[in-house]
């Protein structure tokens, strides 16, 4: 009987084996106020993951044009569901993918302690120069900013008051460096590392705006992105989710 070389040998063993899981990049767009909870929740996944997360942040307005321009993208989670819907709706997305993953409150803050009263009557006052809001053509945050100046009468008084960041982030490094005393910001950005931020705040009543739906799409279909997106519903990703101040579709 002719024995098989070592060689040949060796490829036969090697093709019995289970293939290994090929490690693939994950480039997730994701709106700027969840930024900080998603490397959090990339680093859990990793750890049980061969693929990589690379996180590219900014405002859901900005990544929806990127997107429809061809942005290469695997997966997008925006701060709002309108972005999401439209994609679905055009086709650019994989079909039956969009989910909420996340409920965002809007609130009022300033970097300073007992600045902010529990009702948000500040705003009413002259005792501040600048409001920071995000910009409410591109962020959902900017446009729940917004809303609820307008249902409080004052969108029109402080029009002169008001600086736009391009996202939420950017809206909170306008306060938080004292480039504005006050400022509409997502209550996430408060939570740093499970401990809340120093200052005062007043937490928007959700009635004064539209609510801010956090959805996802699965941009382009794969192993990767399907079980990353799977993850995002886990009980250790819900678990980060809440601990950075957000809430979840099960939150009454």
């Amino acid at each position: 009987m002719k024995r098989l070389s070592p060689i040949l040998l060796t490829l036969l063993l090697a093709a019995s084996l289970p293939s290994p899981v090929q490690a693939d990049e994950l480039r997730v767009a994701v709106a700027a106020n969840f930024r900080q909870a998603l490397e959090t929740i990339a680093a859990a996944f990793e750890q049980q993951s061969p693929h990589e997360v690379v996180l590219i942040s900014g405002s859901t307005g900005k990544h929806y044009a990127q997107i429809v321009n061809g942005a290469p993208f695997d997966l997008f989670l925006a701060a709002d569901a309108e972005r999401p819907e439209r994609l679905e709706a055009e086709g650019m997305c994989v079909p039956g993918s969009r989910f909420t993953y996340a409920r965002g409150r809007l609130v009022l803050w300033s970097p300073a302690d007992d600045r902010i009263d529990p009702g948000g009557d500040v705003l009413r006052g002259n005792d501040f120069r600048h409001l920071a809001i995000a910009n409410p053509k591109l962020a959902p945050y900017g446009r729940a900013a917004r809303e609820t100046l307008e249902s409080l009468g004052l969108w029109e008084a402080l029009a002169a008051r008001l600086v736009r960041g391009e996202n939420v982030g950017q809206a909170f490094q306008f306060v938080k460096s004292g480039n504005a005393e006050l400022g509409l910001v997502a209550w996430s950005q408060l939570q740093q590392d499970g401990e809340e931020t120093e200052g005062s705040w007043w937490l928007v009543p959700d009635t004064l705006h539209q609510p801010i739906e956090q959805q996802a799409v699965l941009l382009r279909p794969g192993a990767a992105a399907e079980s990353f997106m799977a993850f995002l519903g886990s009980e250790k990703a819900v678990e980060i989710i809440r601990a950075h101040g957000y809430g979840v579709p099960d939150d009454s």
